[in-house]
């Protein structure tokens, strides 16, 4: 049935029906994302596995995730959105219940690659049904009422993972997915319009995911491993220069076929590429300060996994509260100007946290976290809106999945280079401060006597002072390097920030424009 017998059947509230389950679709796949995280530790203990064959726990999931969102064009003009999105959620679920019975690390990576592959198609999937639903002066609003299921369910998934982790264990977090699966698989069948084009189905661009992959795949696993194995190492090198060859070669393919998944005509126009700028820009800062916050507090505060959580649970609700407000003015104010200022806002945030230690206060950086979320409710449904009104209809489809691929990919980038920047920089912090600490050193000496008097007072030997205070020294000297290090990725995120400013300008010109 189409989206204008949908209407005859349902009326205008089909629009809702619609908006709702696509939202309960995205909660689904969303929720996966981040509340994987959490069990990482418990993967690693149950499978003995290290830390950076659990990488591609997530990394897996990321780069099919990312691969996918390119496909969701062709799955709708090739099956209609019904069947693509019964059979991506369907997918999803098959891929949960693996993971959540996954003898050993391999079948669980593969799950989370399953579970990537859905998800990359869902999330396309739905900004069409949105754009098909909602009229052009209406749209803004229909992105924040959907955003808010995008971005709720990332911000309460690390909670919950933890208190299953904490009550039962790490398998039930890949469970937690299934019952929106199940209703989102349900809401689908009845309220998503099927294939209305009785022609031939389009050819799938076979050669062009096959190349996508390799990229994706290789240059992930290259900024993962680069730290370990040393950034010019043969292995290190060899993977980039592959991830170089496979993207020129992707790009060459898409101009060349006839049924490409990435139309170049997209990048046609300066809305359209400013838009991709500002989306990689955004996906870079988001993701990589999504990633800092819980990382600083279980690492430098000792906060568990659940309190790291509850941190991010006050920003879920600030969005809920900005999304639907600045989706409509979105629909009545120039893009420019809304993502402009949501820009702003989210570095000023980031700005915020330039100076901070172990001694901030929770409910601070909860405050600022919701702010940051504050920019960001602001900047989403205007980008979004914004990328794809530019387009003409035949390259909806096509500009949704490619805007959600852009973003994506700057998510991948940010927080991969945002770990690697973590560790250098709190090297360099913990030479600098050990540099200082001499004889000639007087706060060094007087910390030292001063540790290795209250170690005598607690009846520790003599032999054992001198050294147990040098212990005490070392230890305070890695946590101020690495708290000296999460400055520097803070500001760095605020940079970021700020240079996407300059591609926000250039799309609110060229729309002034007209062009």
């Amino acid at each position: 049935m189409s989206v204008d017998g949908l209407f005859d059947r349902y009326g205008p509230a089909y629009r809702w029906f619609a908006t709702g389950t696509v939202m309960i679709a995205a909660i689904a796949v969303v929720l996966s994302t981040t509340i994987v995280n959490v069990a990482i530790p418990g993967v690693m203990g149950a499978f003995g596995i290290s830390q950076v064959e659990a990488q591609w726990i997530s990394t897996g999931f990321l780069a099919a995730m990312t691969a996918t969102m390119l496909v969701a064009d062709w799955a709708d003009k090739a099956f209609g959105l019904r069947v693509s999105m019964v059979a991506a959620l369907a997918l999803f679920a098959a891929g949960s219940v693996l993971g959540g019975i996954a003898p050993n690390q391999a079948v669980l990576t593969i799950a989370r690659v399953i579970q990537g592959a859905a998800a990359g198609v869902v999330q396309p999937l739905a900004m069409v049904l949105l754009f098909r639903v909602f009229p052009a002066d209406q749209r803004g609003a229909a992105m924040g009422i959907f955003g808010i299921g995008v971005v709720l369910a990332p911000a309460l998934g690390p909670w919950i993972g933890g208190l299953l982790i904490d009550a039962f264990s790490w398998r039930y977090v890949f469970y937690l997915g299934l019952p929106f699966a199940a209703l989102g698989i349900f809401l689908s069948a009845l309220f998503l319009p099927t294939r209305t084009n009785d022609g031939p189905r389009p050819g799938f661009d076979w050669v062009g995911f096959a190349v996508l992959s390799i990229f994706l795949g290789v240059l992930l696993n290259a900024l993962t491993n680069a730290q370990r194995e040393g950034w010019t190492s043969d292995a290190i090198l060899l993977q980039f220069l592959i991830a170089a060859l496979a993207s020129v070669g992707f790009v060459w393919w898409e101009f060349k076929t006839t049924k490409p998944m990435l139309d170049m005509r997209l990048f046609q126009g300066l809305p359209f590429v400013s838009a991709s700028l500002v989306s990689f820009i955004m996906g870079a800062g988001l993701f990589g300060s999504t990633y800092l916050v819980p990382l600083f507090v279980q690492t430098i505060q000792g906060l568990t996994p659940t309190q790291a959580g509850l941190l991010l649970m006050p920003s879920g609700f600030v969005l809920v509260l900005i999304f639907p407000i600045a989706g409509r003015l979105s629909d009545r104010l120039p893009a420019g100007w809304l993502i402009g200022g949501g820009l702003a806002i989210f570095a000023w945030s980031s700005y915020l946290t330039i100076d901070i230690d172990i001694n901030i206060s929770f409910w601070t950086l909860a405050w600022i976290t919701a702010l940051s979320r504050v920019g960001l409710g602001f900047i989403f449904p205007s980008l979004t809106a914004a990328s794809l009104k530019v387009l003409p209809k035949e390259l909806v489809g096509q500009g949704s999945g490619a805007i959600n691929f852009i973003r994506q990919l700057g998510g991948a980038f940010g927080v991969n280079l945002l770990a690697v920047f973590l560790e250098r920089r709190t090297v360099m912090h913990a030479d600098a401060f050990a540099a200082t600490q001499t004889s000639d050193n007087p706060a060094t000496m007087s910390l030292l006597s001063h540790v290795a008097g209250m170690m005598k007072a607690a009846g520790l030997p003599d032999f054992q002072q001198v050294p147990a205070a040098i212990s005490f020294l070392s230890q305070t000297i890695a946590i101020q390097a690495n708290t000296a290090a999460f400055r520097d990725g803070f500001l760095v995120v605020a940079i970021v920030f700020i240079i996407a400013l300059l591609p926000t300008w250039l799309l609110h010109r060229a729309q002034a424009r007209g062009r």
